[in-house]
């Protein structure tokens, strides 16, 4: 088999191609920078076609696109908002443009996506036939998905992965929260109640993989653990697995004055589940919040 991958240098990106790659598969790591060494493909994302000749695309089985600034990482300035949606937007028009070109177009598109697809779900759980909802992220994730459509149009198996929080100590949500944690300075964020829609690394990985290979799915699949946790819940198990305590509490008002617009990522609520993976009959390794923060705090996520 024959994949290339987008977004190759990130938390996701970067154990994806190993795990891959592990598994006999021939990966073709798409970077922004001049290509360095072999298995490499120089591209530009902001550019026409992401400045690549189609028949670089040609022949190849699957294409997995994980390309995004990071959403939680700086505030929602205007500026922010259009860079993350031209890093998320344009770079699908440009990658699919490249596909649909190709004389032997890529049999597969997986596409990144997230579970912002559905708002604030607030207590009301969610899967894959629920409608879009609103917010800048749910706008910002339909627009994306829409972005992979004309892949579909020219034959190309789609999956939009809309995933969760991606646990793992290498990057992402888990190593900031691990430091206050462990001094004791744990603290439930505004009520509590909010769910957070969650899945290892490990589980990722194996998802993605399990996706390359079920050619009767297409469309939307939720990669999130079964069983999403509230803020106060995810508190609780984090003060166990760390022996500390956590009676703190960071008011929603506070939160909302230090990061702004970005501050409904942790207060808004997405109880998200996998359905389809589920009827596919994939296994999750970690469908519980307190085996996958011991596995992923112990780095055994990528295994």
């Amino acid at each position: 088999m024959r994949v290339a991958v987008t977004g190759a240098s990130g938390l996701i990106g970067t154990a994806l191609t190993q795990h891959l790659g592990g598994d006999n598969i021939e990966v073709t790591r798409l970077v922004r920078r001049p290509a360095g060494r072999s298995g490499e493909l120089q591209w530009d994302p902001a550019a026409p076609g992401g400045g690549l000749d189609p028949a670089a695309m040609s022949g190849l089985d699957a294409v997995v696109h994980l390309s995004g600034a990071g959403v939680a990482d700086q505030r929602w300035t205007e500026t922010r908002k259009q860079e993350l949606r031209a890093s998320r937007i344009a770079s699908t028009t440009a990658l699919v443009s490249a596909m649909a070109a190709a004389a032997e177009p890529p049999r597969l598109l997986l596409a990144g996506s997230a579970v912002g697809w559905y708002g604030d779900t607030g207590g009301r759980a969610v899967d894959e036939t629920a409608p879009n909802g609103a917010g800048f992220l749910a706008g910002l994730v339909r627009d994306w998905e829409a972005a992979a459509e004309p892949a579909a149009e020219a034959g190309i198996r789609v999956v939009h992965l809309r995933s969760g929080v991606v646990l793992s100590s290498r990057g992402g949500m888990l190593p900031r929260l691990l430091v206050p944690f462990r001094f004791g300075l744990g603290a439930r964020i505004g009520a509590g109640t909010q769910y957070l829609s969650w899945i290892t690394l490990t589980d990722h990985l194996r998802a993605v993989r399990f996706l390359l290979g079920r050619e009767e799915l297409s469309g939307p699949v939720n990669l999130t653990a079964p069983a999403p946790v509230t803020n106060a819940e995810l508190t609780t198990a984090l003060a166990a697995m760390l022996h500390r305590p956590a009676a703190l509490r960071v008011p929603s008002a506070v939160l909302r004055l230090a990061l702004g617009e970005v501050s409904s990522e942790l207060l808004g609520s997405a109880r998200v589940l996998p359905a389809r993976l589920e009827q596919a009959g994939f296994e999750f390794c970690y469908p519980a919040i307190g085996p996958a923060l011991l596995a992923a705090a112990a780095d055994k996520t990528a295994a």
